[in-house]
C-alpha cells in the first residue's frame, strides 16, 4: 500500500491581456485578475509559494509557482 506523504505542483502562469479593450484597461484587468487568484489561494487555506513573477513588455504577467496538492501535506517544498 502506498500513501501520498508530501505533494506539490509546479507551475507557469501567463495572465494575459484582453485583446478587445483598451491596453492601459487590458494591464489594470490583468493586475486585478492577479490579485484575486492570490486571494483565492489565501481564502482556500492553500500553501504557496511565488517563485517568480515577471511583467512582460506588453504588460501581461508570468507567474512561477509552487502550491499545495489538494490537501496533501507540503513537507519542506515550500521552503
Amino acid at each position: 500500500m502506498k500513501r501520498i506523504k508530501e505533494a506539490c505542483i509546479c507551475q507557469t502562469l501567463h495572465f494575459m491581456l484582453k485583446e478587445d479593450v483598451g491596453h492601459d484597461y487590458a494591464v489594470k484587468l490583468v493586475k486585478e485578475e492577479i490579485e484575486k487568484y492570490k486571494a483565492s489561494l489565501e481564502r482556500t487555506r492553500t500553501k504557496y509559494k511565488i517563485i517568480e513573477e515577471t511583467e512582460q513588455t506588453d504588460g501581461s504577467v508570468i507567474i512561477k509557482i509552487k502550491k499545495q496538492y489538494n490537501t496533501a501535506p507540503v513537507g519542506s517544498y515550500l521552503d
